[in-house]
Parts: structure tokens; sequence; C-alpha cells
């Protein structure tokens, strides 16, 4: 008997899931712009799984998009409701980040690094003593 803890994600119409196994790489916060634009909001906040601890269900469309560095990433997204579930950092592709308010209650993440706080908004703070923070 394993205590693996597995942890359940889906998209908000329930069609796109995704099931990670284990503990996180790490947990973040990101203040990008792209991060904002994706997520909708002040900043994102995501775990990473290593790929082959994670396994999807349901149909997913991607979208490329390059970041500021000029680098590609991956985001799955559900066909229907259109939530991004998952993305993928080129060109290792090795993990998965999943936006944490995707999760089921109950998933205890927080936050290891905040990334790109000199983009952060005045009015957020990212409390934590053990998180590193990086411009």
């Amino acid at each position: 008997m394993t205590d693996t803890p597995t942890r359940n994600a889906s998209c908000r119409c329930g069609q796109l899931r995704i099931v990670c196994s284990g503990e996180p790489i790490r947990v973040s916060v990101c203040h990008c712009r792209n991060c904002k634009a994706r997520s909708g909001s002040a900043f994102s906040a995501q775990a990473r799984f290593p790929a082959d601890q994670v396994r999807t269900e349901g149909e997913a469309k991607l979208y490329q998009h390059a970041g500021g560095s000029g680098t590609l990433a991956d985001f799955y997204f559900c066909k229907d409701c259109g939530s991004t579930l998952w993305f993928l950092n080129r060109p290792e592709l090795d993990s998965y980040a999943v936006p944490i308010g995707n999760f089921e209650p109950g998933h205890d993440f927080e936050p290891q690094f905040s990334v790109y706080e000199d983009r952060q908004l005045p009015w957020v703070c990212i409390l934590g003593e053990a998180i590193e923070r990086y411009d």
C-alpha cells in the first residue's frame, strides 16, 4: 500500500481532467504579463509535476505562445469551456504546470517561489517567510 498523494484538477465544465501523483516539483506565483493574461488576475499560481506523474483525460486544444524570453510554451485548454488546465514550457516539456485554482479543494499547495516581482501590482502582497523571490 502506498501513501502517494493523488490530486485531481479539472476545467470548469469537467470535460478535461488531470490527475497528478506525488508531490509537486514546485509551487509558484508569477507576476509576468503573460500569466496575468492567462489567469485573468493580478498574478497566477501553479503547481508543477513531473510529466511521468501526470495523467490527462478528455479532449484538449493546444495554444502555443512565446513568453518575454522568446521561449514557447504549450497551453492546453478545454474545447468546450475554454479553461486552461495545464501548460508545458519548451523545450523541455518535462513537467506539467497546473493552475492551483483548478484542483479539487484540499490540495494544500503553498507557494515556494514568487517570480517577476518587479511586475507585481503595488496592492498585491505574497506572504510567507520561506518564499524565494525573483525579479
